[in-house]
């Protein structure tokens, strides 16, 4: 396992702090159980990475690998869960759902988004949270890494490139080199791409 530097954990803490309001915004109609289960669940995986990850390079990482693992995994399922009653909603007229709590909703739900897969495509290309050791080629191509060979990304970087895709729906000025990283940026855009669509259908609907 890799250290991981004080600056990038706190810039990842931070971001999930982030996705942790969010849940707190979204409307109960589009939440399973509690509203604050799942924001009360990931405070908690975040203090608890936070104390494990010093120790992930000194042969204790076990437990660190399976809190940051299960910590990303439900923001993922969370975000993926929240986005599926949204469509639903969004399809069906949503009528038992004010207008503005279905856009506020989908508001937070295309940012979890973008920092879903910045935690990923940081677990991908580098050690990431979790800490393990990265495969010899990489999966992503920056435009620092050709000029210089000791750059090497950090995780604001990756989730600068989840940003980007999900605005533009496609790669800008980082390029995936793999079949795993550009699945995973082609299922970000699809599923970035739907929630536009549908709620610019929706807010067309309130406006008329």
């Amino acid at each position: 396992m890799q250290p991981i530097q004080h600056n990038e954990l706190w810039h990842a803490e931070a971001t999930l702090f982030v996705a942790i309001i969010l849940q707190l915004t979204i409307s109960k109609q589009l939440q399973f159980g509690s509203k604050y289960l799942v924001a009360g669940l990931l405070t908690l995986l975040v203090i608890a990475v936070a104390f494990t990850a010093p120790k992930r390079h000194l042969g204790k990482g076990g437990a660190h690998i399976t809190l940051a693992t299960l910590m990303i995994a439900l923001v993922s399922l969370a975000n993926a869960g929240q986005l599926a009653l949204l469509v639903s909603a969004l399809i069906h007229g949503g009528s038992s759902i004010p207008g503005k709590s279905l856009l506020g909703g989908a508001f937070a739900i295309f940012l979890t988004n973008i920092i879903v897969f910045g935690l990923w495509y940081w677990e991908l290309d580098s050690p990431g949270l979790t800490g393990r050791r990265k495969r010899t080629n990489a999966d992503f191509q920056f435009p620092q890494q050709g000029d210089s060979n000791n750059w090497k990304p950090t995780f604001f970087d990756y989730l600068y490139v989840s940003l980007t895709n999900s605005t533009a729906f496609s790669p800008t000025d980082t390029m995936p080199l793999t079949h795993a990283a550009k699945s995973l940026m082609s299922m970000q855009a699809l599923i970035s791409l739907l929630t536009v669509v549908l709620v610019t259908a929706r807010a067309v609907n309130i406006l008329g």
